[in-house]
């Protein structure tokens, strides 16, 4: 299989062609890569059982560690987690923002994206681009950070072509991103307990 092209995109000011082509990837069951208010992200639809198969086998993660996936708004998210008042109370306050919330998983979620524990980690991110795709497609795109075979993140579109282009359809380039990881912030019974430090702050 030939490298992914990759395309410039405006990730403040999405293109909205650029949209639509990744979108069309997505529906497809393909991979993309692109920006998000952390690191690049690989990504497919959360409908298609294929391209979570494909993400997984180009990630070399294992199928037990569940993958998050980003939803464009808080309204989203209550499908695929169930949401207290608690819970979105705290998600309204820090959303949209560097952060993964730990959920109880609905039915809605494939089986694939739950932990044995039947929970679910959300994002609604702060990128313009990453909300727009997810908009658009009109479901959660499961997300996981472009990463070489070290586990080392890639910050350029160029170095994700080089070591992943070939299972990728798409990558949409925003430029070097030098950033940290969300952070991931279980909201089980109603208890705010951070589970990794990330570029997100909580008060």
């Amino acid at each position: 299989m030939a490298s992914a092209p990759i395309i410039e995109v405006n990730t403040e000011h999405p293109q909205p062609r650029h949209v639509q082509r990744a979108v069309e990837v997505l529906s497809s069951g393909g991979l993309i890569a692109y920006p998000t208010d952390t690191y690049y992200g690989l990504g497919c639809d959360l409908g298609s059982k294929k391209g979570i198969e494909r993400l997984y086998q180009l990630k070399g993660r294992d199928k037990k560690k569940p993958m998050a996936f980003l939803c464009p708004d808080l309204s989203d998210v209550a499908k695929y987690g169930h949401v207290s008042n608690f819970a979105y109370r705290t998600m309204k306050s820090l959303t949209p923002g560097a952060f993964t919330f730990v959920l109880e998983a609905t039915r809605l979620v494939p089986e694939a994206m739950m932990s044995k524990q039947k929970q679910v980690g959300i994002r609604v991110p702060d990128s313009e681009l990453a909300r727009a795709l997810a908009a658009a497609l009109g479901r959660p795109i499961v997300t996981t950070s472009a990463t070489d075979a070290e586990g080392e993140p890639l910050i350029d579109a160029k170095d994700i072509k080089d070591a992943l282009g070939h299972g990728l359809e798409l990558i949409l380039d925003g430029g070097v991103r030098l950033m940290e990881p969300s952070t991931v912030v279980s909201l089980i019974g109603d208890q705010i307990e951070v589970l990794r430090q990330g570029k997100g702050q909580l008060d």
